[in-house]
């Protein structure tokens, strides 16, 4: 997986507002039924994680871990986030094929 390919591409989901970040936010948007894909940098600390893995988890709900930290992700998307997710299925679709 080429790294910066897929952070550029990140960038374009949230210039499209596809994107939601931060754990609350990721968790709110589970529970409404919008999120198609969560995924979370290398570093996010794991009581941020549990639960919006669990909500993920129980919606069945693909998540993936980025082979990048916060501050690189943070970076890209121009804001301070560790976990997000994308609300678009096409999105979610190239971001899975991306990362494999």
């Amino acid at each position: 997986m080429n790294n910066d390919r897929l952070l550029r591409f990140l960038g374009i989901c949230k210039r499209a507002g596809a994107l939601v970040s931060g754990a609350e936010t990721v968790e709110k948007t589970i529970r409404e039924g919008k999120a198609r894909l969560v995924l979370y940098a290398s570093d996010v600390s794991e009581n941020s994680l549990k639960r919006v893995l669990a909500t993920a988890r129980e919606r069945q709900l693909p998540a993936r871990r980025l082979s990048c930290d916060k501050d690189a992700l943070s970076f890209a998307l121009g804001r301070y986030c560790g976990i997000l997710c994308t609300t678009d299925t096409g999105f979610a679709k190239k971001i899975l094929e991306m990362m494999e």
